[in-house]
């Protein structure tokens, strides 16, 4: 029974941590750059776009330029929202080594 017990006090620390760990990733705030920093996307926490914010210079190029930059910046900033996010689980889960579990992101 001891065992039993210190897994679920093993449990409730790991709650009690992702809690923490999905209130420090709504703070989060990245941004995605493009076109040498001719565009750039703020995102937050929860992946919505806060900002974007486009050069004047840009503005006079082909509509299908400012549009592929716009993405690009966009996916720049997912990739570091990605890894912020990843970094802020395993900082809750780095001593709780689940085997064969692997997290959804």
């Amino acid at each position: 029974m001891t065992d039993f017990s210190k897994i679920l006090d093993k449990a409730k620390e790991l709650e009690a941590k992702m809690k923490e760990s999905q209130e420090n990733i709504k703070k989060i705030k990245v941004e995605g750059i493009s076109g040498s920093n001719s565009v750039k996307v703020i995102l937050d926490g929860n992946g919505e776009m806060q900002k974007i914010e486009i050069s004047d210079e840009l503005l006079n190029e082909q509509k299908s330029i400012i549009e592929d930059l716009i993405i690009a910046a966009h996916n720049n900033a997912k990739t570091q929202l990605k890894n912020k996010t990843n970094e802020e689980i395993s900082k809750a889960t780095g001593g709780f080594g689940i085997p064969g579990f692997k997290w959804p992101f």
